[in-house]
């Protein structure tokens, strides 16, 4: 419907990795298809371990529980219409459609880095308080602390997502990125946006440097605590139970920084989709594998399950061939 200069847009086109030749992008869907089920199943893994060991109740792997379930939000929020995009060459989406997966990416995006510091400060107090850690991170605790790092994502997503699609758009409807991000969204806006840019770079700013800096306060004690542990095999105890998560904190921030925080002349469309995949698709990949190969007690809790699973499954194949058994020799006592 035409309005003045500009027409209604009621659906968008997502670019994606249209410029490639159909060989790539088939490729690139075999790839994506990949990291995408292994997410799922590394993460999903994660989630059911943690849940059905009892070794496993403990409030860092509480955490580390609600991080594979964000990661799994935030995978099936981008990567299902990527894979269409890439196979089927599905690249419109409706205009609600675009809303609902800004939305979503805001609020899982927003939503993990403020997880990320709270983990931070779990790690913090176990390593800094071992005594009174049980008592300050009891059940209570920690789920006030999960909800508060989720809570966040909420208005942040509401404010950014409804704002920016309350803007008219105009005829040019063509997103040049993988997904409905921002930036590429608001350049097909017909109307002043200084005020929504101003309110988004401070935004994002705070979301990424109040974690961040929550972060390097937990680690800079974390530290200081290692280096007072008289023995070397105390330090590396020590360390080792941080050394995943700080791992994939630095995977998820340097990727988010160089994708929003780079001066615009360094920061061409094509680089930056191949940046938005480091923490959009590889890192919710890298998280449950990180965790689980540089942690004994995950790799034990999933030897333990796989273990218990079989023995399951060995008993009801055990109590199915002593029905068969049963149910032959009722039948040659009937005859």
């Amino acid at each position: 419907m035409a309005e003045g200069n500009w027409t209604r847009v009621s659906e968008f086109i997502l670019m994606s990795f249209s410029s490639l030749p159909t060989e790539i992008q088939s490729l690139l869907f075999l790839t994506f298809l990949f990291i995408y089920l292994v997410t799922l199943l590394g993460n999903s893994l994660i989630i059911l371990v943690t849940l059905a060991d009892p070794m496993l109740h403990s409030p860092m792997y509480f955490f580390l529980r609600n991080l594979s379930f964000l990661e799994v939000g935030f995978n099936l929020v981008i990567v299902p219409k990527m894979l269409g995009t890439l196979i089927a060459q599905d690249t419109t989406i409706s205009f609600l459609g675009c809303a609902t997966q800004m939305y979503f990416f805001f609020f899982f995006g927003v939503s993990e880095c403020f997880l990320l510091a709270t983990m931070a400060y779990d790690r913090y107090v176990a390593i800094c308080s071992p005594l009174h850690y049980p008592v300050i991170m009891n059940p209570r605790t920690r789920a006030k602390l999960a909800a508060v790092s989720w809570f966040p994502g909420i208005p942040m997503a509401t404010v950014q997502t409804t704002w920016l699609f309350s803007f008219p758009f105009c005829g040019i409807n063509k997103v040049n990125h993988f997904f409905c991000d921002s930036p590429p969204v608001l350049r097909l806006v017909c109307a002043d946006t200084a005020r929504f840019e101003i309110y988004a770079i401070i935004g994002t700013i705070l979301v990424v440097m109040i974690p961040c800096l929550l972060i390097l306060c937990s680690y800079t004690r974390i530290a200081a605590a290692i280096l007072k542990i008289p023995s070397a095999k105390g330090k590396h105890k020590a360390f080792s139970t941080c050394s995943s998560h700080l791992l994939v904190v630095s995977l998820f921030y340097v990727s988010l920084s160089l994708t929003y925080f780079r001066p615009k002349s360094n920061n061409s469309p094509e680089s930056k989709k191949v940046l938005s995949l480091c923490y959009t698709v590889v890192t919710p990949m890298l998280n449950p594998i990180i965790y689980s190969l540089r942690n004994n007690e995950v790799k034990n809790a999933l030897g333990r399950t796989f273990r218990k699973a079989m023995s399951v499954r060995n008993c009801l194949k055990c109590e199915l061939a002593d029905r068969r058994f049963s149910w032959r020799l009722l039948c040659l006592r009937q005859i």
